[in-house]
């Protein structure tokens, strides 16, 4: 069986299993009436108008970034620095979003947002080495944006314009999530079909990405307020008393020793995917949406399991960095250089993603019981930058000789970080027992949204 029927096979194999667990998951939750205020669905279109058609164009992009800046000539090492271009802007201009969105408004950073991505789709046209990295940076800056500014704007309008109940929040999350998750299956086909079936190359989806990006800053422009904060954020008093928070408070750093560990190698994966599997022939499209279908497998598994409340959600996030370490031990073994197993490369990233879609609202429902309100962001920001420079690190270690002959060892690493965060995820499941914020109830709506690691 060729890689490319193996893939398509399997594909239908994951919609299949995703479908039954999604009705599991919806026959499972419970208060099903909550948030059906005609007034508060109407104000749902409205933000999901804008949001989802800003999710798809973030999709679009994911699939043939790789297979574009190899298409352009460029070998893997100069590639992972482009990459680590875009990971580092997100850091850098992570923190400075939060305040530009409260004090400049909101509506006007989503409005930049989409001239700044649609820039950067522009960029992708030239074959300058310079010119890529600033389309990198700008991307960066747009997606650090793009999953602050508007979650923030329907934050503000749901509280302080509509005084809608804060408990409805969670309701249009999980209904983002899903849809989100949706968003990127149908991204990951579409790419495939103007990439491959119409012969248009790896720099089509990038070019229709644009049109969604104008249609979503239309929607902004027409049909949002304007909103900023009420109180105006001091930066260094607020990361200041962050990072105090992170030191003395031993359940913060284990949540960040979790996140740093496991996300720095959700990372590294997004660079590494499309090299190993790629010389198979199959297509990246359809790998892509099975990437996505597997995630929201492991959400309807998260969910189904807590309504039922069999396992509590530490023991879940540790379950999510076990499949990882597993998943990671096979790509030790599928990618050794003198014999190359891409099927069973292809089988051990589905099942990474599926434990992706089991930690992140695992990882989302405990930060959100365990992490203070009053210094949220500020303890996010910080532990992103453990993740992106643990994933720079590795990445610029493809320079090294000893890499250069494949990424074997880049996965031994990663196997080595995940077996760490094991050892963090265990001491945290003994702290958060004695947690006294840590119940169950209406876990099923902490699911994060599915955001565009890729």
């Amino acid at each position: 069986m060729t890689m490319l029927a193996f893939t398509s096979f399997s594909f239908l194999a994951l919609c299949g299993v995703c479908t039954v667990l999604q009705i599991l998951a919806h026959r499972a939750r419970k208060d099903e009436s909550v948030g059906n205020n005609p007034q508060f669905l109407k104000f749902q279109r409205t933000y999901f108008a804008a949001y989802l058609l800003a999710m798809f164009a973030d999709w679009l992009q994911g699939p043939y970034l790789y297979k574009l800046y190899s298409y352009y000539g460029f070998q893997e090492p100069q590639i992972a620095v482009l990459y680590v271009f875009g990971f580092a802007a997100s850091v850098i201009f992570g923190t400075w979003t939060h305040i530009a969105a409260d004090n400049f408004g909101r509506k006007k950073l989503c409005l930049f947002f989409t001239v700044i991505y649609s820039l950067s789709c522009f960029l992708k046209l030239s074959r300058s080495y310079g010119v890529l990295i600033i389309g990198r940076i700008l991307g960066g800056l747009a997606t650090s944006v793009l999953f602050s500014a508007f979650e923030a704007w329907y934050v503000h309008e749901h509280l302080e314009t509509h005084d809608f109940p804060k408990e409805w929040i969670s309701v249009t999350f999980a209904k983002a999530s899903f849809w989100n998750g949706i968003m990127a299956v149908i991204a990951g086909i579409t790419t495939n079909v103007i990439s491959e079936w119409f012969g248009l190359g790896p720099v089509a989806p990038y070019m229709l990405a644009v049109p969604f990006l104008i249609m979503a800053g239309i929607i902004v422009f027409t049909h949002w307020n304007e909103n900023s904060a009420v109180t105006k954020v001091k930066f260094r008093k607020q990361c200041g008393e962050g990072f105090r928070k992170i030191v003395t408070v031993e359940e913060i750093f284990m949540i960040g020793a979790v996140e740093s560990l496991y996300e720095s190698v959700i990372y590294i994966t997004i660079f590494l995917w499309t090299p190993i599997l790629e010389p198979g022939n199959p297509s990246l499209g359809l790998v892509f949406s099975s990437f996505m279908i597997s995630i929201l497998i492991g959400q309807a598994f998260f969910q189904i399991t807590i309504a039922k409340k069999k396992l509590s959600v530490s023991i879940l996030l540790l379950a999510s960095i076990f499949i990882a370490f597993i998943a990671n031990l096979i790509l030790v073994i599928s990618t050794n250089p003198s014999h190359q197993m891409y099927d069973l490369s292809y089988a051990a990233l589905i099942l990474f993603q599926v434990g992706v879609g089991l930690y992140f609202p695992s990882m989302g429902f405990l930060r959100s019981h365990i992490i203070p309100d009053t210094h949220r962001w500020s303890i996010i920001n910080w532990f992103r930058v453990p993740i992106n420079i643990i994933a720079c690190i590795v990445l610029m270690l493809l320079h090294e000789d000893v890499f250069q002959h494949g990424n074997r060892m880049i996965f031994v690493i990663c196997v080595i970080l995940l077996f760490l965060a094991i050892l963090s995820g265990f001491r945290l499941h003994t702290l958060s027992k004695n947690h006294d914020g840590l119940q169950q109830e209406a876990a099923w709506l902490e699911t994060d949204h599915i955001v565009n690691i890729f």
